[in-house]
């Protein structure tokens, strides 16, 4: 099994690789297409558009949400093209990752003029990484941090 920093460094390389090549201002759409294949070039296991269920109050849904990328199970990405991020994109990827019981998510938001400008790291109840180029903009938001 890979270790989460590095199926989560493979993911942060090749978006920087597509960042790089294509530059902002495409639809997210292209940029998950591309990202989803180069992730499989390299190995990784990637769903996309994953279709997420989940019960709220007795209630289930079956299609509640659609994530963009789910990467070897383990890793939540979330893509965006827009100019500036708003608070609620990592609220939004925290959402997903407490629904779907996991750690690690990336925000990545291919409209900001850098790719370290536009990633973001988002955790639900794990410990800081210990790589220093996998905390570029990370944030906790159970402790505000």
């Amino acid at each position: 099994m890979r270790k989460l920093d590095d199926i989560t460094g493979t993911i942060i390389d090749t978006a920087l690789h597509i960042h790089m090549g294509l530059g902002p201002g495409l639809l997210e759409s292209v940029y998950e297409t591309v990202l989803a294949r180069l992730l499989k070039k390299r190995g990784l296991r990637v769903d996309r558009q994953m279709a997420v269920r989940f019960e709220y109050d007795g209630v289930i849904f079956e299609d509640g949400l659609r994530v963009d990328l789910v990467v070897e199970d383990r890793v939540v990405v979330e893509i965006k093209s827009v100019e500036k991020l708003a608070p609620v994109h990592s609220k939004q990827v925290l959402t997903y990752l407490r629904l779907m019981n996991l750690q690690v998510g990336l925000l990545i938001n291919f409209g900001a003029v850098t790719l370290k400008a536009g990633l973001h790291r988002i955790v639900n109840h794990l410990p800081p990484s210990a790589s220093p180029r996998l905390r570029v903009n990370s944030r906790d938001l159970n402790n505000g941090k």
